[in-house]
């Protein structure tokens, strides 16, 4: 009777967490209670509102390894599977944390495009370079083209005179903005020589989004090779569902036998290396 209620109790506390994880967009839901007038509702403890809407905030995608875990571990009564689930919690934080930054670099690389664009509409107009590049870096357009720091550096070098190309250099380190050496480039050039900035700002950004093209395209031609490794992966998942399907009691096995634990030991491994290696040769013929 103890252990039933213990297993219910810990049922209980991994569904409240799976229930948490579900709420990943906390900012959105922020920015919408800002926005919302908020209307009073009687409530017996004002303390709890706060505590769920600070867990939800500190909560993030990689404790669904944690909670998958614990789930494993009440059905196979055993603390492996508890520890390999928060062993995973940080590798998984670094995949999130390596997804975000290569987001974060697309979403700058379509920035610096879109924001050559309108340079070179400028240049075009009749405008000045650099009171078409002080114009166009106040747009918000150009927010995302590169960090704060580094966009008023350019924007500060435009106004009072300063080194533009090696400003623009400069914020060409940042991963992304690596279309800046090309501005830079062409900017010495047209100041140097008195050569036309906006045909060459035509010629860069046609060549950048020919690469941004070409960089899709390869991606959605691997998308198949990432799909099966992924799907190979699950293999194993896969045979312990049928397994336990069956009545053989794979887990029990695994996790309560000597040869069970040598076999799930060396069954991770070989399977993490096995990921690692199909993921680590897609991502090589992505950055060739």
């Amino acid at each position: 009777m103890a252990t039933s209620t213990w297993t219910a109790a810990l049922a209980m506390c991994a569904g409240a967490a799976v229930w948490l994880l579900t709420r990943r967009n906390h900012e959105s839901h922020r920015l919408r209670k800002l926005l919302t007038p908020i209307a009073p509702q009687p409530s017996s403890n004002p303390r709890w509102p706060g505590l769920i809407a600070t867990a939800r905030a500190r909560l993030r995608p990689e404790w669904w390894c944690l909670a998958a875990g614990a789930t494993v571990a009440l059905l196979g009564e055993s603390v492996v599977p508890l520890a390999a689930g928060a062993a995973g919690v940080p590798l998984a934080a670094g995949v999130r944390r390596a997804r975000d930054a290569r987001r974060k670099r697309e979403r700058r690389r379509a920035a610096v495009i879109a924001w050559l664009g309108e340079l070179a509409a400028e240049v075009r107009a009749g405008r000045q370079p650099g009171d078409a590049l002080r114009l166009t870096l106040q747009d918000p357009v150009a927010s995302d083209a590169g960090p704060g720091a580094a966009r008023s550096a350019v924007l500060a070098a435009a106004r009072f005179g300063g080194d533009v190309p090696g400003a623009l250099r400069s914020a060409a380190r940042e991963p992304g903005a690596e279309g800046l050496l090309g501005l830079a480039a062409c900017w010495r050039v047209a100041v140097d020589r008195g050569a036309g900035l906006a045909a060459g700002l035509d010629r860069l950004e046609a060549a950048l989004r020919s690469e941004r093209d070409q960089r899709a395209d390869l991606r959605a031609q691997l998308a198949g090779a990432r799909s099966t490794a992924v799907m190979l992966a699950a293999l194993p998942v896969l045979g312990l569902l049928m397994g336990s399907a069956l009545g053989a009691e794979p887990l029990r096995v695994l996790l309560h036998t000597g040869p069970g634990l040598t076999c799930l030991a060396v069954g991770a491994v070989l399977e993490g290396a096995g990921a690692w290696w199909a993921l680590r040769i897609v991502r090589r013929a992505e950055e060739r």
